[in-house]
């Protein structure tokens, strides 16, 4: 892969950050990996790499993987870039790598961009496990998915035809085009709108690349373009949120529907002041709490990622691994004024 000089120098400039961060972050040890002593005998070092920091779904997320990683005895880093582009993630992948990282805990902003980082990494000996957001299955060990791609988009296509009397326009508002999960979801979703809604009409998709305010501003412009929306499904967490804000002080609000993945703190205001009824997610703590065990089997051996492999992750109990080394967290849950004060995430 070729870069420009300016680019090189700004992955480098990365890379430093990350190199720098990782040892910041370690307790002990002369590698960054093996050497590390913890609790309960563990000598795991685990790297979280989200698709970008200052995100809070992975910010609760990279919670549950720390709490995991203090549980089994291991050491714990959280690295990444501060925009989810597809290859901001290369340089952190190099570095942990180098570092004698034993697990690195990835959630991929590109299915393709950094699987040759990823491949040198397990080359070097890191498990690599991927959560949320899959790479191509061969460039991981294993993959920790939050629920069935199925079930992710029909719980979204179900919650907005209910919201708009499944009947009018409506519109996508996802990450960035190039997010494996969202655009799964997407497809498939679609599907479920051509075969069970025919009265529904997706007008137009379009990306807040998981940026609040350019979320925000495509939500205002969804408004405009198209005057007869009925309801926008956001299937992600930030541009949830910004969509909700936009929509809570326009004229659209309890007109035009919001609906999607998002998480309780973030929307409470929005269900108690009726901009939205619904939404959905998993809970995004158990979600990394799951994927750091995971790594701690992979890395221990008591899993291969081989289809039947099974272990157990805390006070979650005991997953079996399916087809294509994925392990299934479960289904979406919805939260609306009944229930979201029951949850603080």
């Amino acid at each position: 892969m070729k870069f420009t000089t300016q680019r090189s120098a700004a992955l480098a400039a990365l890379a430093m950050t990350a190199a720098l961060a990782l040892a910041g972050c370690s307790s002990g040890g002369d590698d960054g990996g093996g050497g590390e002593s913890g609790g309960g005998g563990g000598d795991v070092s685990v790297v979280m790499l989200p698709k970008n920091l200052g995100n809070p779904y992975f910010d609760t997320s990279t919670k549950g993987a720390k709490a995991a990683t203090e549980e089994f005895g291991g050491t714990f880093s959280e690295v990444g870039p501060d925009t989810a582009t597809p290859d901001a993630q290369v340089p952190f992948i190099n570095t942990a790598a180098q570092q004698g990282t034993k697990a690195l805990i990835v959630s991929a902003n590109d299915p393709k961009a950094i699987c040759d980082a990823l491949d040198e990494a397990r080359q070097a000996g890191t498990k690599v496990v991927t959560f949320d957001s899959d790479t191509d299955p061969s460039c991981r060990d294993l993959f920790v998915n939050q629920a069935s791609a199925e079930g992710i988009a029909k719980v979204q296509v179900d919650m907005i035809a209910e919201q708009i009397g499944d009947s009018g326009e409506i519109a996508i508002l996802s990450a960035s085009a190039n997010a494996t999960n969202q655009n799964a979801w997407i497809e498939l979703m679609k599907k479920d709108l051509a075969d069970n809604h025919p009265d529904i009409t997706l007008v137009d998709t379009v990306y807040g690349n998981d940026d609040d305010q350019t979320s925000f501003d495509k939500t205002a412009a969804l408004l405009q373009s198209h005057p007869d929306l009925k309801g926008i499904v956001s299937p992600t967490t930030v541009g949830i949120a910004a969509a909700a804000r936009y929509l809570s002080t326009s004229d659209a609000k309890g007109k035009v529907a919001v609906t999607g993945l998002g998480t309780p703190n973030q929307m409470r205001e929005y269900v108690k002041d009726g901009t939205v009824t619904e939404f959905a997610l998993w809970n995004p703590e158990d979600l990394g709490y799951l994927a750091a065990f995971a790594a701690d089997a992979m890395v221990e051996g008591t899993i291969t990622g081989a289809e039947g492999d099974s272990f157990t992750a805390g006070k979650l109990g005991d997953f079996t691994i399916g087809a294509d080394a994925t392990v299934l967290l479960g289904d979406p849950y919805r939260f609306n004024k009944d229930n979201i004060d029951d949850f603080d995430f």
